[in-house]
């Protein structure tokens, strides 16, 4: 079946950096458009940055110049790079995975927690 396993959060001060992974298996990754999404308590999950099976890339405004989407076919994993963190970029990250002629997303990772303290 298909699993998408995230690692790579944790705690990190204000201005640093964290990278996230995404390990996928049982699909034909080079397919598939990947995204990470963000919750945070209280509020909807959102979009934070996609990447399509082209190689294509999405950001959210609130992580434009901050973050990075990349992946690596060969790994079947996909990653974000995540710079100058605030504080209010704290929320569980989950990665999702969609096949390239779908609108929504198909397969949704556990989460990973993301802390970032001022």
């Amino acid at each position: 079946q298909v699993q998408l396993v995230e690692s790579g959060g944790g705690l990190a001060q204000a201005g640093g950096s964290l990278r996230l992974s995404c390990a996928a298996s049982g699909l034909s990754f080079s397919s598939y458009s990947l995204g990470w999404f963000r919750q945070a308590p209280g509020k909807e999950r959102e979009l934070v940055a996609s990447i399509s099976w082209t190689s294509s890339t999405y950001y959210a405004d609130s992580v434009k110049g901050r973050f990075t989407i990349s992946r690596d076919n060969a790994k079947n994993t996909v990653y974000l790079q995540m710079n100058s963190l605030k504080p209010e970029d704290t929320a569980v990250y989950y990665c999702a995975g969609r096949r390239k002629s779908r609108l929504q997303y198909d397969y949704w990772g556990q989460g990973t927690q993301v802390t970032v303290s001022s």
